[in-house]
């Protein structure tokens, strides 16, 4: 048995057994101390009589009863603290004091105890101060060395980081060796035992000490603050936690748990604005709100935080039975007090959206139900058309039939200058919109607003989880091209604009969200690696352990995407959301181009497809490679 399963085997045991073996440690430090002591006074091995070693055991018995009746032994030795040897401590002087008032008060003791002189007798109790301290010391270093899985650096000594440091001492993954610490006042001091030290000495300690991760304890900190922290770090290939922001520690203290992983939303840094409530209550509070393709990954968020403004009602729509689901189990857990409904359907059923409207009286309707999966949509683009442009259609003008107040659809990047049919398909859309808007011979009350932006991080089919995924196995990340640029937002800042911008309308304006800088995808996928403590495997680095290899732009994919099809655009009153005005089809051209729609439609011509959607959408360039399924699929077989 090697000494990792002897170390294993022992902490293994039973509970009693294990403190057993503890009472038998002391008993033993007990008894031999004082022989000790005699050896070392007199210079000659001391071998007592039989007689003497039976009256010498009422010494060890009572100071396991004593050290017993003071809770020393409730006391888990892998977790002590100075607490608990403070109470060892306290224990054995106190039997220190009792046995020496026996000993040198009571003559029915007599042999060898009674003659001990003071000095000998101090030196022993000395010895058993020192060796059972001494047991517990190394039993303590001996038994935590072995659950260690990492060592760890926490930057950050303030309270969360103390707080951090002290919740490590009971786990059983993670071993804390040093603080931190941007605070010059604080630099080589020492909290908890642990060394506050400069960032300055990070990667000194990393080469040196074998530091496995780099925990940042610093939820007050700021996303750009963070992203420097990032920064600074990555360059070490070093794994990396993150404490979550105040708002998630306010109810409770600092877990191990609590520990993230570094997320894309971390390394972009964004400064997200304050919400302006005014808007984000408009269309929503003491409303009735239709989130169709409420269980998406936008349509979810928006359901969430339309359900934290207190609706009069909720009404949840979706195709997907289990993302339904999901959405409306959460909903109704965390927000009992709303009058939620969950509602399987395709926003293609004309009669179920004007049923909704009509039993509802709906007030607002929040339109994310859509296929937005560029590659899928290529290889199916009667389905996106069905979906994004019949679908939403059949929404808008059920919410006209029926006085809707307000409908935003929530469109995307790719609708600029579209290279795909997703794209194409979602523009087209937002032309039915802006027709029906400036059509003045309709007399419409519904005010329509449409909103656009780029990728939003966590999505379904996003990169961002894939990279992650690849990297937990080991590697490779495969990236299309290494210059494609791509916007980014996370999810919940997305929904929380597109409430906003929607309840900017007047109607048929394009409103474009605040992207902030395009990030390289490859450059994305670089950090990933290095803040998962992993290195690069390329030419410069042959030994590294992720390589990143290049698969193509997949059909219908850009290098760069764009937010404006124009420069017509404009600020709002919310500094992340700006007003666009675009060319639109007036009402009988656009009319014309749905018509033969249907027709390709129903004869499955993808050809005729593309060229409508080039006639119809300036700026739209089809990829040739596209390639339909079923089309390829009847090809194949004729």
């Amino acid at each position: 048995m090697n000494a990792l399963n002897f170390k294993q085997e022992v902490l293994s045991l039973s509970n009693n057994l294990k403190l057993a073996i503890i009472f038998v440690i002391d008993f033993l430090i007990l008894s031999c101390s004082g022989y000790l002591a005699i050896f070392i006074e007199n210079g000659v091995i001391f071998i007592p009589q039989l007689n003497d070693l039976l009256r010498g055991l009422w010494l060890p018995i009572l100071g396991v009863v004593v050290l017993s009746f003071l809770g020393v032994y409730k006391s888990i030795i892998r977790f002590m603290g100075f607490k608990d040897m403070l109470k060892l401590l306290s224990g054995v002087f106190l039997l220190f004091i009792i046995s020496t008032f026996i000993v040198f008060n009571q003559s029915f003791l007599g042999g060898y105890l009674s003659s001990l002189s003071l000095a000998t007798w101090i030196m022993g109790w000395l010895f058993s101060i020192i060796l059972i301290t001494a047991s517990r010391i190394l039993a303590h270093v001996y038994f935590t060395e072995v659950i260690i899985e990492s060592r760890v650096l926490i930057y950050g000594a303030g309270s969360a980081g103390i707080q951090l440091a002290s919740a490590l001492k009971v786990s059983q993954e993670m071993h804390p060796i040093a603080f931190i610490d941007q605070d010059k006042s604080l630099h080589n001091s020492y909290v908890g035992g642990l060394k506050i030290l400069p960032p300055s000495s990070l990667e000194k300690l990393i080469q040196k000490q074998k530091v496995d991760e780099v925990l940042i304890a610093i939820p007050s900190a700021s996303k750009s603050v963070l992203r420097s922290l990032l920064k600074e770090i990555e360059q070490f290939s070093i794994k990396v936690r993150i404490l979550p922001g105040l708002a998630e520690l306010a109810q409770g203290k600092v877990l191990v748990s609590e520990l993230k992983e570094v997320d894309i939303s971390d390394l972009l840094g964004r400064v997200e604005v304050n919400p302006n409530h005014a808007l984000l209550n408009k269309n929503i509070k003491d409303k009735v709100v239709l989130i169709t393709g409420a269980g998406g990954s936008i349509g979810s968020e928006i359901s969430r935080q339309v359900a934290q403004i207190k609706p009069n009602k909720i009404i949840l729509l979706d195709s997907n039975e289990y993302s339904l689901y999901a959405v409306s189990q959460e909903i109704k857990l965390n927000f009992s007090e709303i009058d939620s409904y969950s509602i399987l359907g395709n926003v293609t059923n004309s009669k179920k959206i004007d049923d909704i409207c009509n039993s509802f009286n709906v007030n607002t309707i929040y339109h994310t139900a859509a296929y937005k999966h560029v590659p899928l949509v290529e290889e199916n683009p009667f389905e996106a058309i069905e979906n994004n442009i019949i679908g939403t259609k059949v929404c808008v003008e059920t919410a006209i039939k029926n006085d809707v107040e307000t409908f935003v659809l929530i469109s995307t990047d790719k609708a600029v200058r579209p290279t795909n049919i997703m794209g194409a398909s979602k523009r087209f859309a937002e032309l039915i919109l802006q027709s029906l808007s400036t059509d003045a011979s309709n007399n419409i009350k519904t005010n329509m607003t449409m909103v656009r932006f780029g990728n939003v991080i966590g999505s379904s089919g996003s990169a961002i989880p894939l990279f992650q995924q690849q990297i937990k196995d080991g590697g490779p990340i495969t990236v299309t091209h290494p210059e494609v640029l791509r916007y980014f937002m996370s999810i919940p800042e997305a929904a929380e604009l597109v409430i906003q911008a929607g309840a900017m309308g007047t109607g048929g304006e394009v409103f474009v969200l605040d992207m902030g800088e395009p990030v390289k995808v490859l450059d994305i996928a670089k950090r990933l690696i290095g803040l998962s403590g992993m290195e690069l495997k390329d030419e410069e680095n042959p030994d590294g352990e992720i390589e990143i290899i290049f698969t193509g732009l997949r059909p219908g994919e850009k290098l760069y995407e764009e937010l404006l099809i124009g420069d017509n655009v404009n600020k709002t009153e919310h500094k992340k959301i700006l007003r666009a005005k675009e060319d639109y089809l007036e009402s009988q051209e656009l009319n014309s181009y749905l018509e033969q729609i249907k027709e390709v439609d129903r004869n499955n011509d993808v050809e005729g497809l593309r060229n409508i959607l080039e006639r119809a959408i300036p700026g739209f360039v089809p990829d040739k490679d596209s390639i339909d399924v079923l089309n390829s699929q009847k090809d194949t077989v004729k």
